[in-house]
Order: C-alpha cells, then sequence, then structure tokens
C-alpha cells in the first residue's frame, strides 16, 4: 500500500503558497498560472491557511466581494487539515472524503513537504488496483 511519501517522490513535492494579506486577485491569477485548484497560505515559515478555488467561488463570487480588494486572509480556511509521509493513500482519501476536502498540505516534522489533491490520490488508486488486477490476469494465464 502506498504512502503519501512514495506518491509524493512519483508526482512532486512542488506546494506552491500565497502570503495572507495578498489580494484574492493575486491568488486566483497565480492558481491559474500554475493550473492549480489551491494555495497554501504562508506567514514566514507558518501556515496561516488554504485557499482554494471553492472558498473564490463561494466567499467572493457569491458574496459580491471584489477580487481586488478582498485579502486572502479574509476568505482562506484557516483551520487546515493535514497528512503527513507515513500516512497511506487510502488513509488520507478517507480523511477528504469525510470532510469534502480536495487538498491536504503533508507536513514532515512541523514543515511543509508537499500537497496532495483527491485527484493525486484517486491516481494512485487506480494505478494500483491496475497492477493487482495484471498480476492476477499473469497468475491465471499461468
Amino acid at each position: 500500500m502506498e504512502t503519501i511519501k512514495q506518491l509524493l517522490e512519483e508526482k512532486g513535492n512542488q506546494v506552491w503558497t500565497i502570503h495572507p494579506e495578498a489580494t484574492v486577485y493575486d491568488a486566483i491569477y497565480l492558481m491559474a498560472e500554475k493550473e492549480i485548484g489551491s494555495l497554501v497560505a504562508m506567514d514566514e515559515a507558518r501556515i496561516a491557511g488554504l485557499f482554494t478555488e471553492r472558498d473564490y467561488a463561494r466567499k467572493v463570487i457569491l458574496k459580491g466581494r471584489a477580487s481586488k480588494s478582498t485579502r486572502v486572509s479574509d476568505i482562506m480556511t484557516r483551520h487546515v487539515l493535514y497528512t503527513h509521509g507515513g500516512q497511506t493513500v487510502h488513509e488520507a482519501m478517507a480523511i477528504m472524503t469525510k470532510r469534502r476536502i480536495r487538498h491536504l498540505p503533508v507536513l514532515e516534522d512541523g514543515s511543509l513537504i508537499g500537497i496532495i489533491s483527491m485527484g493525486d490520490l484517486v491516481n494512485a488508486i487506480i494505478a494500483e488496483q491496475q497492477f493487482i488486477i495484471e498480476q492476477l490476469e499473469h497468475y491465471i494465464a499461468g
């Protein structure tokens, strides 16, 4: 069973961050440029929150706020759930499904070492299942 650390080794551990006092416009611009769905809001070396497309849609667009005058800190998710490298892909999937979240920062010894998305986990589980199917086909074929 694959661990989060192994998943990060395969996909990479690039994490895009933004300062909590940046504008929502700057955050959305960066997310569009990098083709990502979330940013970790960092205040120096401390995680201050998580900013996602969902935050933007629900807390800016639907509330009639202006992206260029709203700060990330005004709408980001402050209570950030996280995982660690030793947790399995299946355990992380259970957390994300239960809490209805799509992005999960990965911490090791208190430091941010990566971020995983629901899509990353789904791809890892599909690859694992495909491997098992191939092994069973080889076994049956003799």
